[in-house]
């Protein structure tokens, strides 16, 4: 018993205690010239992020990033950073935001609380987006605050966790995204669906509870509290959700939930079909960014 309890508090840990990644790329080594800069979250806590301008461009995509990564990526391809379930490959952005740029975005990219070299929060715990929605009105405050980046066409790149904290704080501060004209949404998820994965690789799928218990422990929330599913419920803003469709670390059936409760009419969900790498989704567009670059033009033009 005494296993499965230390096996319980490690994978609420990993899920709770989010272990930093460097950034190992940057921009201008992509061509593209860029700035760093650093702006609040709404509770005072410090982001540092990119801003990589398109010149002559009234078009901005604001991007985030997934859970264990950052503004660059992660470096899984290195064993400190590796994932079970064959996500042991590097996650670069640098291409993704040359398409972007390239097709004539300028571009805010940030490091949420606790990941990459942005400040420390909330004791360091990571929450699934509730926290980190403050982040994502941060973003949205400092483009507003920017003589230059004001009256800019928006449009969010919203990754994974990312994700998840742009359904809440829409949820919070819907006034705050009245000028966002779209959504790109690459594998929300539930953390429902990722522990009871993690616990079928495991061989503990009767450990769901404790699991729940150690996280609560640890975060104040249970583990539904966090899930986003309600949240995008007030998303009205037109969404394109692109998703491994065997992820090994999640379930399609949670995916297609948060697609479904989605109310407006105009959005869209592709399946990433021959792969079982949660990694491959957050590469995919920066190996096939037609989808992508699409919906902003269409979007935001």
């Amino acid at each position: 018993m005494t296993d499965i309890s230390e096996m319980v508090k490690g994978l609420a840990k990993g899920m709770s205690s989010p272990v930093r990644a460097p950034i190992l790329h940057t921009p201008d080594e992509y061509g593209m010239a860029y700035e760093d800069v650093t702006f609040p979250s709404q509770d005072g806590t410090p982001l540092e992020a990119w801003w990589i301008p398109a010149p002559g461009s009234d078009k901005l995509v604001i991007a985030n990033h997934p859970m264990q990564l950052n503004r660059y990526g992660v470096p899984s391809h290195l064993p400190r950073w590796a994932v079970p379930g064959g996500n042991d490959i590097e996650v670069n952005y640098m291409r993704e935001y040359r398409y972007l740029h390239d097709a004539g975005y300028n571009v805010l990219t940030y490091d949420a609380r606790n990941f990459g070299q942005s400040g420390e929060a909330n004791g360091g715990i990571f929450t699934w987006g509730r926290f980190e929605s403050r982040d994502v009105v941060g973003s949205l405050a400092y483009v507003k605050s920017r003589p230059d980046t004001a009256g800019m066409t928006l449009g969010l790149l919203s990754r994974c966790m990312g994700g998840n904290a742009t359904y809440m704080a829409l949820t919070r501060h819907p006034e705050l995204f009245a000028d966002v004209r779209c959504i790109v949404n690459p594998q929300p998820i539930s953390m429902r669906a990722m522990v009871e994965r993690n616990l079928e690789m495991m061989g503990a799928t009767d450990q769901f509870d404790a699991v729940d218990r150690e996280f609560k422990l640890i975060t104040s929330f249970t583990i539904d509290q966090v899930s986003p599913i309600e949240y995008a419920r007030n998303c009205r803003i037109p969404t394109f959700i692109i998703q491994v469709r065997d992820d090994v670390l999640t379930k399609s059936s949670d995916v297609q939930a948060i697609f479904d409760a989605i109310p407006t009419a105009d959005k869209k969900l592709f399946w990433i079909e021959g792969s079982t790498r949660r990694w491959d989704g957050y590469n995919y567009f920066s190996e096939h960014p037609e989808q992508m670059i699409e919906w902003f033009d269409k979007h935001m033009s």
